[in-house]
């Protein structure tokens, strides 16, 4: 049997993708705790044993898509926190700088599917109430920029 059929059939695309999402999001949060050049980060977690489970496109396109975008995705948490963005707890910045990009970059994926996720992240890596800061944060960005399909 071909590799990637092998790897498509023992893990289900959601469950790839969520993957993806919380391995890029524990990528980012090195490379915002470290400031190491993305791509030595990026190598890293592909070498780890658990990383045929990942969509790797999708991993990659999170990750690198973060860093480019991050002026423009943190200026949208500006928006929405009472506090500088620097003072946010680093795992809740990272799961919310994951979100934002898919809400902006990916409108394939329905915005609730990523509000979920984001909220999961934030659960599974991050203080003991911290998913109700991230969901109350990135509810109004998605209100923001995905007005339309919320809209429906």
């Amino acid at each position: 049997m071909d590799k990637n059929l092998a790897e498509k059939k023992s893990s289900s695309f959601p469950e790839r993708r969520r993957q993806a999402r919380q391995t890029a999001m524990q990528a980012l949060y090195q490379w915002e705790i470290n400031k190491s050049d993305i791509t030595l980060i990026e190598n890293q977690f592909i070498q780890r044993e658990h990383f045929q489970k990942v969509d790797a496109e999708y991993f990659k396109e999170i990750l690198h898509g973060v860093v480019l975008e991050i002026n423009n995705i943190d200026n949208y948490i500006k928006r929405y926190i009472d506090r500088d963005i620097t003072e946010l707890d680093p795992v809740e910045l990272t799961v919310a700088r994951v979100a934002v990009y898919e809400f902006l970059k990916r409108p394939d994926v329905p915005y609730k599917v990523i509000l979920n996720e984001a909220l999961e992240s934030a659960k599974k890596f991050g203080a003991q109430e911290g998913h109700k800061f991230i969901n109350g944060v990135l509810d109004k960005v998605a209100r923001e920029v995905r007005h339309l399909e919320i809209k429906h």
